[in-house]
């Protein structure tokens, strides 16, 4: 009788109460993002840190939210010429700022006729003159009819950065010396000095 109701008790499957809880295979991050944990309160002993106020923090940022505008408002006119003036100036001036690195690399390539010093005086001379010639088309978006006078003054200015890059192309290559700045340079034009006198040598006896 004992071994039947052994047998008994062996073949009934375990109820649910008799199971064990299978642990998640989730890592814990994931069950803190799902399951957030009950927000703790402050303990009314720990004063705010300096400069922190939570009433002001939590109060005000409702009325904030409620009074701010529905969309953006549009520039005036003449905020945007004082916007274009400001980018024309930045056009302007640009070729100044690549003035000093310009010089370090035509300092750096030597004054001796190679493949990189005639690449940098082409650059040097190529970059100024085709500045010059798109002047108009450079600030051409950025000029309007309350602004013209303005922008003359910005093209002038842009036109003097781009004669200072070209001072510096010709420096280089007077440096090089490819410039006719001495006098044996124009030996071809030079006229035959006359003499004024003619020496003649004694005959000894």
């Amino acid at each position: 009788m004992d071994d039947i109701t052994t047998s008994l008790s062996a073949s009934i499957p375990p109820t649910m109460t008799d199971l064990k809880p299978v642990a998640d295979p989730s890592p814990r991050w994931v069950t803190d993002l799902t399951n957030p944990p009950p927000h703790k309160s402050k303990p009314a002993s720990i004063p705010d840190p300096p400069g922190y106020s939570s009433q002001a923090v939590s109060g005000p940022s409702k009325k904030k939210d409620v009074s701010r505008p529905a969309g953006r408002q549009q520039p005036s006119p003449e905020q945007m010429d004082t916007l274009k003036l400001k980018k024309a100036w930045e056009v302007a001036l640009a070729p100044a700022k690549n003035l000093p690195m310009t010089l370090i690399m035509m300092y750096m390539s030597g004054n001796s006729l190679q493949i990189f010093s005639i690449m940098m005086v082409f650059m040097a001379f190529k970059n100024p003159i085709m500045g010059l010639l798109g002047t108009n088309q450079a600030f051409e978006r950025f000029e309007t009819d309350s602004n013209r006078g303005s922008i003359l003054q910005v093209k002038a200015a842009y036109v003097l950065m781009q004669v200072l890059a070209l001072a510096v192309g010709v420096w280089k290559i007077n440096s090089m010396g490819l410039l006719p700045t001495t006098r044996s340079d124009w030996l071809a034009w030079e006229v035959r000095r006359e003499p004024l006198e003619h020496a003649i040598p004694a005959l000894s006896l």
